[in-house]
């Protein structure tokens, strides 16, 4: 809705008449699986840069070289122009399988023009205040007229920017996506009992496997230290047993002679 702005008490008085240029911003939450993290970031980075977007934040996780349940994630943060978000969400779908999402959509109309209306105002007192600042008579009118002056492109620098950042929210989408490498897609459909025992007999013996590979892994990569405590161990034992055998000859020797 159409607005002006009081700067007396701070409120926007809106028209009966409706704008059709509404101010939405779009948000979608995607958590998608890939067999081929880096292929799928390429091609996602391919789409951004197509769709005239950027991307604001990237966080990747290569996994653990010690252990196969640690799989290789990234976390982005995109930002697509809104017109192209419904575009952009399709491409990902197709090249990714996707877990949950979530898209919302918020009306900031109303703070937007209010937030505008502010800053009209305050050019206009700033021109005003100009004007008579080049009238002024005398020191105190001058100093009084230049403190408000400061106070009004305080006030001005600060109100603009806060519009661009709404401004810049409603013209790119922001998408969170949260991609996790897998070899087995998670199923999305509702799975019968026999499916489900299925899937959890597989999941089972594939965690397993990864298990032993894991430790054999582990094994091989520690083998050095292994075969430091190995030897450590059997010295302590030996030593351990000698000391003992010497002293059972030691009692052994002092009966005989006692006796």
């Amino acid at each position: 809705a159409k607005g002006v702005y009081d700067s007396a008490n701070g409120t926007v008085t809106t028209s009966s008449a409706q704008s059709t240029d509404q101010k939405m911003i779009k948000r979608v939450t995607m958590n998608v699986e890939t067999e081929n993290l880096s292929e799928l970031l390429d091609h996602i980075n391919e789409k951004i840069t197509r769709l005239n977007g950027y991307m604001e934040e990237q966080q990747l996780n290569n996994g653990s070289a010690y252990s196969s349940h640690r799989s290789r994630s990234a976390n982005l943060t995109v930002r697509i122009p809104a017109d192209q978000l419904d575009g952009f969400v399709e491409q990902v779908k197709g090249l990714s399988n996707v877990t949950s999402y979530n898209q919302s959509t918020e009306n900031v109309t109303l703070s937007y023009v209010a937030t505008e209306s502010r800053m009209k105002a305050l050019q206009t007192e700033e021109e005003r205040l100009l004007e008579l600042l080049s009238k002024a008579e005398n020191m105190s009118d001058l100093l009084k007229i230049e403190a408000r002056l400061t106070e009004v492109r305080y006030e001005l620098e600060k109100t603009t920017s806060q519009l661009r950042v709404l401004q810049n929210q409603v013209d790119y989408a922001t998408v969170r996506l949260y991609i996790t490498q897998v070899t087995v897609f998670t199923e999305v459909e509702p799975l019968t009992v026999w499916q489900r025992i299925g899937t959890g007999f597989r999941s089972n013996l594939k965690d397993i496997g990864e298990d032993l590979v894991d430790f054999f892994v582990w094994a091989v990569t520690y083998s050095p230290q292994l075969m430091l405590l190995a030897a450590t161990v059997t010295v302590v034992v030996l030593l351990t047993k000698r000391s003992l055998k010497k002293q059972k000859q030691d009692r052994a020797t002092k009966n005989e002679e006692e006796e």
